[in-house]
C-alpha cells in the first residue's frame, strides 16, 4: 500500500481544506482563532508580499521566529513561493548562528526583532542579507507583508519532490548539518506523528513544539492532512500546562527532552486525574518516568524513534511495551547491524539502520556536505549512528549513540546503559558519562553528576559504591564530577563535548581510600 502520492503536495493540502472545509477551526492562540479559510488567505497575502521582493522558487530564507501564529503563516507561504526555508533555532547566538547562515547563505531572513543582538553580528558575515524583522509589539516590515492586498493564490506549481527546507540538526559534537527535507519527508513526519498520537479528526494538540524543528513544522502539515486544532502556546510550561489544557480542552501531548519530567515534579493536584488528555507521544522516555506518568496521570505513553534524516520517526511503538521504541512504520525497513553492515540477530547490540520502502522518505544528504553523505547514506540506507537491539518479537530497543560509547579494558560501554542506571540512583536527577585518558595512557570513564536538591548526604564514595552494586565491574566509573547545569542543545541533549576531559578535577576512586 502505498502512504504518498506525487500528486500532493503541501500548498494543495492548504488550498483542499480552505474549498472543502473552510469553516474547520486550524488553530487558536489566546483568544485568536484562525480557520483553514482564513488561514488559506493571510498565507497567500503574506506569500504575495515576499513575492514583491523577490523571494521566487528556490530562493533560500532564513526563518529566526518564536513560537506564534506569524511562524505558521510564514511557514505556509514559503512552501507556496516554493523557497527553501532555513529555519533557525532561536537559541543561537555566536558562532553555532553563523555557521547557519554563512553555509546556507540565505538571500532573505524573517526574524523576531528579540533576536537582533544574536541575529545582526552573524548577519553582517553576509554581504547582501535582507532581515525583515518582526517587531514584538506589531507594526514594521513583516506585518506591511502580512497586509499585502493579492489573496491570489501564487502561481508557482508546488511538487511532491520539492526541496522545502534546509534544517540543521543540533548535534552532541560538531557543527549542525543541513538536512535536505523534501515536501514528501514532512508530510511523511506528519503521518508517522499521527500514528504514534493516535491523532485523528477533532484533536486538540497541546502546541508547543518550536516550529524550527521538524517535531513542530510537522505538527503544522498533520493539521492539514486531517482536521484537528492546534492549541499555540508561546512555550512549555510544566507550571501553566494543566491551566492551558483546561482552557483549549487539549487531547494530545508532545514530548520531548525533560518533559515528562517536569510534569512529574508539580506538586499533586485534582488536575492530575481531571483532564481531556488522551495520549502523551514523543521520544526518550525513560523506564521510570514512563511508568510514573502513566501511574499518575493516567494517560498512556507512546514511545517512538527517528531523526530529521528519516521524516522523523522510523519506529513507533503503539502496544505500550514499556521501555521499547516500538517496530518500524510501514513505509521503512530497519535493521541491526555489526560494524561489517551485516544484520544482527535477534538480541545482539548493533547499529541501527533505516531505508525507505517508498522513495522520498528519506533525505537526499546534507547540504553542501558531501563527506557526512556519503559516511550517512550507504548502500540504500541511512546509518543512524545510533545503538539498538531487536527482540525476537520484532521490538526495537534504544541504547545510546554509536559514538557516545567507551572501550575499556577491552570492553565496549554504551555510556547511555551506565547513565541509564546512574540516573537510577536516588540523589542523581541527570548523569553524562565521557572517555577520559588516565595517567596510563588508557581510556577510562568520568561521569557527571547533577544532584537532586536536597541530596546533601551524597558522597561519590558511597555512589561508587552503589554502581558497582548495581553495573557491570568494567562499566563503573574511576572518576566523578559534580555539576550544577549541564550544557544543552535546545531539544535538551547534553553537549558531552564542552564537558571536561581533565582528570584531575574530579573525584578519584584509585586516589581516595574506600
Amino acid at each position: 500500500m502505498a502512504h504518498f502520492s506525487a500528486d500532493d503536495n503541501i500548498p494543495k493540502l492548504l488550498r483542499d481544506c480552505a474549498a472543502g472545509n473552510p469553516e474547520h477551526v486550524f488553530c487558536r492562540s489566546g483568544e485568536v482563532s484562525l480557520t483553514y479559510a482564513e488561514l488559506n488567505v493571510r498565507v497567500n497575502r503574506l506569500a504575495n508580499g515576499l513575492s514583491r521582493l523577490g523571494v521566487r522558487a528556490q530562493t533560500r530564507v532564513a526563518v529566526m521566529l518564536s513560537h506564534h501564529v506569524d511562524h505558521a503563516l510564514a511557514y505556509f507561504a514559503l512552501c507556496k513561493l516554493g523557497a527553501v526555508q532555513v529555519p533557525v533555532n532561536v537559541h543561537l547566538k555566536g558562532a553555532a548562528l553563523e555557521h547557519v547562515l554563512v553555509d546556507s547563505e540565505p538571500a532573505i531572513a524573517l526574524a523576531d526583532d528579540v533576536y537582533a543582538s544574536s541575529l545582526d553580528p552573524a548577519a553582517a558575515r553576509l554581504a547582501g542579507l535582507r532581515v525583515i524583522w518582526r517587531p514584538e509589539n506589531g507594526g514594521g516590515e513583516f506585518a506591511r507583508l502580512c497586509d499585502d492586498p493579492d489573496e491570489s493564490e501564487p502561481e508557482f506549481a508546488a511538487q511532491d519532490a520539492d526541496l522545502r527546507a534546509i534544517l540543521y540538526t543540533s548535534g552532541t559534537s560538531g557543527p549542525a548539518k543541513g538536512v535536505l527535507m523534501s515536501d514528501r519527508m514532512y508530510r511523511a513526519a506528519a503521518l508517522g506523528s499521527s500514528w504514534i498520537g493516535s491523532i485523528t479528526p477533532g484533536s486538540v494538540l497541546h502546541f508547543w513544539d518550536p516550529i524550527y524543528h521538524v517535531f513542530g513544522s510537522e505538527v503544522l502539515v498533520m493539521a492539514l492532512m486531517q482536521p484537528i486544532t492546534l492549541a499555540f502556546v508561546p512555550r512549555f510550561s510544566a507550571s501553566g500546562f494543566w491551566d492551558e489544557v483546561a482552557r483549549y480542552r487539549a487531547t494530545h501531548l508532545h514530548f520531548v527532552g525533560g518533559v515528562l519530567q517536569l510534569l512529574l515534579k508539580q506538586p499533586p493536584s485534582l488536575r492530575d486525574r481531571d483532564h481531556t488528555l488522551r495520549v502523551a507521544w514523543g521520544g526518550g522516555a525513560p523506564v521510570e518516568v514512563w511508568q510514573a506518568f502513566e501511574e499518575r496521570f493516567g494517560i498512556p505513553l507512546r514511545e517512538g524513534y527517528g531523526m530529521t534524516e528519516t521524516s522523523s520517526f522510523s519506529v513507533v511503538n503503539l502496544d505500550g511495551r514499556v521501555g521499547s521504541i516500538g517496530k518500524a512504520v510501514d513505509y521503512f525497513d530497519v535493521q541491526i547491524v555489526g560494524d561489517d553492515d551485516c544484520p544482527l540477530p535477534p538480541g545482539s547490540v548493533g547499529e541501527i539502520r533505516v531505508a525507505a520502502r517508498e522513495p522520498g522518505t528519506i533525505t537526499e544528504g546534507y547540504f553542501r556536505n558531501p563527506e557526512k553523505t556519503r559516511e550517512t547514506l550507504r548502500h540504500g540506507w541511512l546509518y543512524t549512528g545510533d545503538l539498538g537491539r531487536q527482540d525476537t518479537e520484532g521490538y526495537f530497543f534504544f541504547l545510546g549513540r554509536k559514538k557516545d560509547s567507551v572501550r575499556r579494558r577491552g570492553e565496549n560501554i554504551s555510556a547511555w546503559e551506565v547513565e541509564n542506571v546512574a540516573n537510577g540512583h536516588p540523589d542523581v536527577e541527570e548523569s553524562a558519562l565521557i572517555g577520559v585518558t588516565n595517567e596510563f595512557g588508557d581510556e577510562d570513564l568520568k561521569l557527571f553528576v547533577k544532584l537532586r536538591p536536597g541530596a546533601a548526604a551524597f558522597t561519590p564514595e558511597t555512589f561508587v559504591a552503589w554502581c558497582e552494586a548495581n553495573m557491570a565491574k568494567f562499566q563503573v566509573p574511576r572518576f566523578i564530577a559534580l555539576v550544577d547545569e549541564f550544557p544543552k542543545t535546545p531539544t535538551q541533549r547534553i553537549q558531552k563535548q564542552s564537558l571536561s576531559k581533565r582528570i584531575d578535577d574530579c573525584w578519584d576512586a584509585l586516589a581516595s581510600p574506600r
